[in-house]
């Protein structure tokens, strides 16, 4: 259903869960899928009194309400969803003296506290425990066994940790992913901007040229054919020369998109706490650049997610009759032979006519080398036609 149609206190506020995932590209209504666990509502009565016509009445209508609550959770900014949760919370204790089920309302305010809300984990968990010893005291008070209520404290801490950790650390990949983006969506305007300033610089003065003797070789043509031919020549000459100019800066364009990356890569690690070192890259042929540049960003990204390191070194260098990419990091270590996206690297690394070989003991940091031939032999044309595609698509999905 389009936003549109729905009442102004169902449209997802800006900052939102729902808001959030509609900017990832998620399903808007992910976290919905934890509304399974509500099937407790419907268990309780079996271990409890039965499906009595009081439970059927109340929970008619506080099951939707509950339902209600949950929403507007995922739809409200960040500043007034915990108070939904609390909502949920606030209707357990109205229901505790005839509704058991509804200790399953407790739970889940308790999980959804935290959502969308920036508290620390230790303010989290100390709000937790204040919200169970109120619990805990007012169900003792109401008459409920002390061991039918000892398991909830113990459920809505640890699942309540549990979901806000895993989505915290959701919110981080998705913020590393957009700070990533925006580095390579900079560079590449920068590029673009360097690349117009060069280009007006290296032609301007050059066309202006050819056209000033064109025009006196006009002029000459009549009265001095010798000197007219001979602007002409001139002419000619700078035109040749303009194009091996030209030439020569676009094989040095093309090596920026490694410069770029390597930009990239040095916010990306930074942002993570990760020290890079690493030195400009050399020139190489633009198919074989382009293609590292992909294996660069992977290795990259792998070690700002998976390896916890503190250095990572990048060395891009020619040597002998090929090109060699070494990507290494003082994390972690442990990394199988296709783990975290290697078997996609090892395709473009073949597609490029190279080898890659991966070196991760455990505890002991990981190394990435690829060596990549510079020969221009008959397959280099195909190879540049894959690589292209694979960058495009590459950038595609980015």
């Amino acid at each position: 259903m389009s936003h549109r149609h729905l009442p102004s206190w169902l449209k997802p506020a800006p900052d939102s869960v729902v808001a959030d995932n509609l900017k990832l590209g998620k399903w808007p209504w992910l976290d919905a899928v934890h509304l399974l666990w509500s099937v407790w509502v419907f268990v309780t009565p079996v271990f409890s009194g039965g499906f009595t016509l009081r439970w059927t009445l109340i929970t008619l209508w506080s099951y939707p309400l509950f339902l209600l609550l949950y929403a507007l959770t995922l739809l409200a900014s960040r500043r007034t969803a915990p108070l939904f949760a609390l909502g949920m919370i606030v209707l357990t204790f109205a229901l505790l003296p005839v509704y058991p089920s509804g200790i399953s309302y407790f739970i889940f305010g308790c999980v959804m506290l935290r959502t969308g809300c920036a508290r620390g984990t230790a303010r989290y968990l100390l709000e937790l425990v204040a919200l169970n010893v109120v619990f805990m005291a007012l169900a003792l008070w109401i008459g409920y066994p002390w061991q039918s209520i000892a398991s909830v404290p113990v459920l809505s801490i640890i699942i309540g940790l549990i979901v806000n950790v895993e989505r915290a650390s959701s919110e981080k990949d998705a913020a590393l992913r957009l700070s990533h983006e925006e580095v390579r969506r900079l560079a590449a305007t920068a590029e673009r901007e360097r690349i117009g300033r060069d280009l007006h610089d290296l032609l301007g003065h050059t066309l202006s040229l050819i056209a000033l003797k064109l025009e006196l070789s006009r002029k000459l043509f009549e009265r001095d054919p010798a000197r007219s031919q001979g602007e002409l020549a001139e002419a000619e000459q700078i035109a040749r020369d303009a194009l091996a100019q030209v030439r020569s800066a676009v094989t040095g364009f093309r090596a920026a998109d490694m410069a770029a990356e390597l930009a990239s890569a040095h916010l990306l690690l930074e942002s993570s706490r990760v020290h890079l070192r690493h030195a400009p890259p050399p020139p190489m042929p633009g198919w074989i650049e382009c293609g590292l540049a992909m294996v660069l960003r992977e290795a990259v990204t792998n070690i700002a997610r998976h390896a916890q390191a503190g250095e990572a070194t990048i060395v891009l260098r020619i040597e002998g009759d090929a090109v060699l990419l070494e990507v290494a990091d003082d994390g972690r270590g442990g990394v199988s032979a296709n783990g975290n996206g290697l078997a996609g690297m090892r395709e473009r690394v073949a597609a490029l006519g190279g080898t890659l070989h991966i070196d991760s003991p455990r505890g002991a940091g990981t190394r990435l080398s690829v060596r990549v031939p510079l020969g221009q032999g008959d397959a280099a044309p195909a190879r540049r036609e894959r690589i292209a595609g694979q960058h495009a698509s590459a950038e595609a999905r980015a």
